[in-house]
C-alpha cells in the first residue's frame, strides 16, 4: 500500500493518471480487513503528516523566495491531505474521504497522528461541503426505496418504527428537507422533519400519531421542527443545521405563506443528569420553601430534595395526579433554570439549546410531559421545550448569545425565577 500511496503523490502522467491511481488506492483499501484499514490510516497519519521540522524548513525556504503566500498555503499542506484531495475527481471519491475520516476520528481517539488527520481532513471537507454548494431537497413519499430507507436509518431523534410511521411524516401536512452535495447525490448530509400544525406543538406523541386525521397545510400557521438529523459521521464538526433551518423557513414561506411562525418541538438531553447531580449534591437548597412543604401531602420524606429523587424513582409517578401535581412545578422551574444558565464561556448548559440559541431562536416555552417515550423520561422527565424561530430578530439574538446572553421568552423568564 506504501508503494500505491507514493505513486499517487508523484503525480505522474497527469491528472487523468492521477484519478486512475487515487481510484485503485481506493479499492485497494476497502479490500482490507478492518486490522488492515488501522494499519492503512495509522501510515497515511504517522508517514504522511507534517513533522514540525518539515513545516520549518518549507517556511524558512519560503522567506529567501518571491513565491505568493498561497505557494506557501500549499506546500504545508501534508502529503495525506494532498493525496485525498485526489479523490474530488474520482466517482464517489467524496463519499470515500467522508467515510475514511469517519475511520480516522475512531482512531483519533487514541492515537495523536490520527486525530491531527482527521483535523486536517474536517478543513478540507469544510470547503467541500460549503454550503453554497448544497442543494436543498424536499423528501416526500415518491422518494426512492433506497432514499427512504435511509431516513430510516439516520433517524436518531425519534425513531421511525414502521413504514406507516415514515408515510405519516410525510403526508401533505408534513414536509422533509435535505442538504445533498452534487458529488454525493444519494446520501441525505442532514435532514430535518416539519410538522405544519395550528399554534405551537407541546407533545411529540401526539404530534407523530399516525392514526390522527391529516390537516390541510394551507391552513396551518406554524412549522414546528421537530427532528433534526445528521447523517455523515465523517462530516462531524462541520456545521449544517444552522443553514437549513433557515433554507427550509424560507422555502416555507414561499409556498405556504400562511405560515407565520417557525418554531422547534425538542429534547433537552442534558436535563435529567443535571437535575439529579443537583438533588444529590447540593440538596434542600435546589428547591424554594414552598416547594418543599408541597411535597408532605405525597410522601413521609422529611427532606424536600430526598423527597423528589424518591419519588422520581417510582415507576408511572407521573400517572398518579398528587405526585403528577407535586412534581410539575418543581421540574418546570428547574428545567427553565437550567435553559437559562450559561457555562463559564458562556454557552447553554443543553448542546440543543446551544444549537438554537447559537442560530438565532430563543427559549419559548416549555412543555411538561412532552415526550412520554422512555427515552424522554430518561432525558429529561419527559420535560420538552419549544424554540422560536422569530425571523425578523434571528440575526440580533444571535448576536445577543455570541455575547454571552440567553434569550428566553417572558414566560420562561419568570418560570426560571419562581
Amino acid at each position: 500500500m506504501r508503494s500505491r500511496i507514493d505513486a499517487c503523490l508523484e503525480g505522474k502522467g497527469g491528472e487523468t493518471a492521477q484519478r486512475g491511481r487515487a481510484a485503485e488506492l481506493g479499492q485497494a483499501y476497502l479490500s482490507l480487513s478492518p486490522a488492515g484499514r488501522k494499519k492503512f490510516l495509522l501510515t497515511l497519519a504517522q508517514d504522511y503528516g507534517l513533522t514540525r521540522e518539515a513545516a520549518m524548513a518549507v517556511v524558512e525556504r519560503w522567506r529567501g523566495s518571491k513565491e505568493p503566500p498561497r505557494a506557501l498555503a500549499r506546500a504545508l499542506e501534508p502529503p495525506a491531505v494532498r493525496l485525498l484531495r485526489a479523490f474530488v475527481g474520482v466517482p464517489q471519491g467524496v463519499k470515500f474521504v467522508v467515510d475514511l475520516r469517519a475511520e480516522l476520528m475512531a482512531l483519533g481517539k487514541t492515537d495523536a497522528s490520527a486525530r491531527m488527520l482527521s483535523e486536517d481532513l474536517r478543513s478540507l471537507l469544510g470547503a467541500w461541503f460549503d454550503v453554497g454548494f448544497l442543494d436543498l431537497v424536499r423528501i416526500d413519499w415518491r422518494a426512492s426505496a433506497a432514499l427512504l430507507e435511509k431516513l430510516v436509518a439516520y433517524e436518531a431523534v425519534h425513531t421511525i418504527r414502521s413504514w406507516r410511521d415514515l408515510k405519516n411524516r410525510l403526508d401533505s401536512d408534513r414536509r422533509c428537507f435535505a442538504f445533498f452535495h452534487p458529488r454525493m447525490p444519494d446520501e441525505p448530509l442532514i435532514f430535518v422533519e416539519v410538522a405544519l400544525v395550528d399554534g405551537m406543538a407541546g407533545n411529540v406523541q401526539r404530534l407523530l400519531d399516525a392514526r390522527a386525521e391529516t390537516s390541510d397545510a394551507r391552513h396551518a400557521n406554524t412549522a414546528i421542527f421537530y427532528s433534526i438529523n445528521n447523517c455523515q459521521q465523517g462530516l462531524t464538526g462541520i456545521s449544517f443545521g444552522n443553514f437549513l433551518i433557515k433554507r427550509v423557513a424560507e422555502q416555507l414561506v414561499r409556498d405556504l405563506p400562511n405560515i407565520k411562525d417557525f418554531a422547534t418541538l425538542s429534547p433537552i438531553p442534558g436535563l435529567r443528569h443535571h437535575l439529579d447531580a443537583r438533588l444529590k449534591n447540593e440538596g434542600d437548597s435546589v428547591l424554594t420553601a414552598a416547594e418543599s412543604a408541597s411535597l408532605l401531602p405525597v410522601t413521609d420524606e422529611a427532606k424536600g430534595a430526598v423527597a423528589v429523587r424518591k419519588l422520581l424513582d417510582r415507576p408511572l409517578w407521573w400517572e398518579v395526579p398528587a405526585i403528577n401535581k407535586a412534581l410539575r412545578p418543581i421540574l418546570m422551574r428547574l428545567a427553565a433554570r437550567y435553559l437559562t444558565s450559561s457555562d463559564e464561556r458562556g454557552r447553554a448548559l443543553d448542546r440543543v439549546a446551544h444549537f438554537h440559541l447559537g442560530n438565532g431562536a430563543i427559549v419559548e416555552r416549555l412543555n411538561w410531559l412532552g415526550d412520554t417515550s422512555a427515552n424522554g423520561f430518561r432525558q429529561s422527565y419527559a420535560v420538552m421545550v419549544n424554540y422560536r424561530y422569530k425571523l425578523s430578530e434571528v440575526d440580533a439574538n444571535h448576536e445577543a448569545y455570541a455575547n454571552g446572553r440567553l434569550v428566553a421568552s417572558r414566560e420562561v423568564r419568570a418560570l426560571a425565577k419562581g
